[in-house]
């Protein structure tokens, strides 16, 4: 991050201890026992941006194992250990200490090469379903207390909505169009209330649920519905045309329990949006960005550092199939997919050169997302609750 002097450092730290196997990328068990250790408890660093003051705190995380959980078994290969981890950190911070101003704040580095969630220890992709995932992995109640308590600064907050409109545009008019009419929906992980608002101008009427309570108050001061809490018990007795998760799902630390509270919460043939980034198209990157030639691990880095892939800061990675196979499981029938990208992180504190740089990368990718799911960085997927 950056220094007092606003100076930027030689390097990020984000993870502090960890280990894993070399693996060849064959499908093992997800976690060898001689890394059984990790999983009680482990420092990393983790910068969160409060509403008072952002800086660094270093807080301790306990892990646990994991397993697909979509096809509920543990074996999977091998995409990245600690030390891939330690070398995606330096990669991301080195592609974007070029292209931001030095005098850029430090809350303001957020989402961009600091998140949330710590990168992970140790990173499996499923052998059947596709599925990346976490292994081992954070524990759940630390994970919501993570969201709970991450809040940007009000200024962080309109920039985020600002930027955010103009690309949730196209999610609320697909979204109206799947339909095939106006109606009632709730929107999981609403944030700063921008697809809200392009909710309502395409005439739908979508109220937000949010874990994060101060958020929330900065959403509501936009004259918008918005809920305190969590899916899994928020008002049984609601029915809605339509659930909207964007940008997500991906976090959840239960997206099975969370997908059946959705169907629970939609009427006989309702839909169910999601937006997740793709597992796939990471896992391929990124064996781009370390095995291609030059000019492929630029170009690999540049896709995967653009769409906030790089460092992989989600606890699951979806595929097409992966997610498509769990809304069968659970009682729905997908409509269809749509290929997307970021949206667009430059802001006043991007270099000229750097926000041309990002528009054309990510009108490219677009381009190539149009055709299919698979080749994009991030997807939707919509679904239809089946009448039970």
């Amino acid at each position: 991050m950056l220094r007092n002097d606003g100076e930027w450092p030689s390097k990020l730290a984000l993870l502090g201890a960890g280990g894993g196997d070399q693996g060849s990328g064959n499908c093992v068990m997800s976690l060898p026992p001689a890394l059984g250790s990790l999983v009680a408890g482990i420092d990393v660093v983790s910068y969160q941006s409060t509403r008072t003051q952002s800086r660094p705190r270093l807080l301790t995380y306990s892990y646990e194992l994991a397993r697909c959980i979509v096809c509920g078994h543990a074996d999977a290969r091998l995409v990245a250990d600690a030390e891939h981890m330690r070398a995606e950190v330096e990669a991301l911070w080195e592609y974007h200490e070029k292209r931001l101003k030095p005098e850029i704040p430090t809350q303001r580095l957020m989402d961009r090469v600091a998140f949330s969630e710590p990168p992970p220890l140790r990173l499996v992709q499923c052998c059947e379903c596709g599925l990346l995932y976490r292994n081992p992995v954070e524990r759940a109640e630390e994970l919501r207390e993570i969201y709970g308590r991450t809040t940007p600064t009000p200024d962080v907050l309109r920039s985020l909505h600002e930027t955010q409109l103009s690309a949730v545009r196209t999610q609320a008019r697909e979204l109206r169009e799947t339909l095939g009419r106006g109606g009632s929906g709730l929107e999981v992980g609403s944030y700063v209330g921008a697809f809200l608002v392009a909710a309502r101008d395409e005439g739908l009427n979508v109220e937000g649920l949010d874990i994060n309570g101060e958020v929330n108050e900065f959403t509501r001061s936009l004259g918008l519905v918005v809920h305190d809490g969590e899916l899994s018990t928020f008002a049984p007795d609601r029915q809605f045309d339509a659930v909207a998760i964007w940008n997500t799902f991906d976090q959840l630390p239960d997206p099975r329990a969370a997908m059946n509270a959705a169907r629970k919460l939609l009427t006989p043939g309702g839909v169910l949006a999601i937006r997740v980034p793709n597992g796939e198209f990471y896992a391929h990157a990124r064996d781009e960005m370390v095995n291609g030639s030059a000019v492929a691990r630029v170009a690999a880095r540049a896709v995967l550092a653009q769409n906030n892939l790089l460092t992989f800061p989600y606890r699951w990675g979806f595929t097409p199939t992966s997610i498509a196979r769990l809304m069968e499981q659970l009682g729905f029938e997908v409509d269809h997919f749509r290929g997307d990208v970021l949206v667009p992180i430059a802001d006043e504190f991007t270099k000229t050169w750097a926000r041309i740089e990002e528009t054309l990368v990510k009108r490219a990718i677009g381009a190539a997302a149009a055709l299919g799911g698979i080749s994009s960085p991030w997807f939707e997927v919509y679904g239809r609750r089946v009448s039970s």
